[in-house]
C-alpha cells in the first residue's frame, strides 16, 4: 500500500513485472533523484528472491537500499526509520537481510500492532489479515509512511 501511494505521489512510469515483483521507476518528485520501487510477488518470507536480484542489478550500495515493512512491535500508526537492527522474528526480513549479505540496509518500520497473543499462528494471521482500523486511520498511517520513506530518499 505504501509503495502503491508512493508510486502516485511520484507519478512513476508504468509497472513492470521484474525480479519476481512489480517494479516502477521514475524521479522522486519533480527533479529528484532516480527511484525504482520494487514490490515482492513471492511470500513475504521469501522476498529477498525479489531484492537481492534487483539490488544486484541495479548495482545499489547496500545503504540505498530502503525496506518498507509492516512492525508489530511498533503501536498501530507509528511509523520510525533506522538503518539496520534485529530482525525480530520478520520472516520477510530475515530472507532480505540473507540475499543482501547484511542488515544494515535501511528499514522504514510501520507500525501495525500486536495481538494479544504470542502464539505463532495467531500472529501470523493477525499480519497476514486484513486492518481491523477504519480506512481513514489506515490512509493517514500509509501516508506517515510515505512521508518517513519520502525523507529517506530526498534528505538521507
Amino acid at each position: 500500500m505504501v509503495v502503491e501511494r508512493l508510486a502516485e505521489r511520484w507519478e512513476l512510469g508504468r509497472v513492470r513485472e521484474r525480479f519476481a515483483g512489480r517494479l516502477r521507476e521514475g524521479r522522486a518528485g519533480r527533479g529528484g533523484p532516480r527511484v525504482a520501487l520494487l514490490e515482492p510477488l513471492t511470500f513475504v518470507n521469501e522476498a529477498g528472491r525479489s531484492v537481492g536480484p534487483a539490488r544486484g542489478s541495479y548495482r545499489l550500495p547496500l545503504e540505498r537500499v530502503i525496506v518498507i515493512h509492516d512492525e508489530i512491535d511498533l503501536s498501530f500508526g507509528e511509523v520510525r526509520s533506522r538503518v539496520g537492527g534485529g530482525l525480530a522474528g520478520h520472516n520477510g526480513l530475515k530472507s532480505i537481510k540473507a540475499a543482501l549479505g547484511s542488515g544494515e540496509f535501511v528499514r522504514v518500520r510501520v507500525g501495525v500492532g500486536r495481538p494479544d497473543s504470542t502464539d505463532p499462528e495467531i500472529v501470523a494471521g493477525y499480519v497476514l489479515s486484513r486492518f481491523r482500523e477504519p480506512p481513514a486511520d489506515v490512509g493517514a498511517l500509509i501516508d506517515r509512511a510515505c512521508d518517513a520513506a519520502a525523507d529517506v530518499v530526498l534528505k538521507g
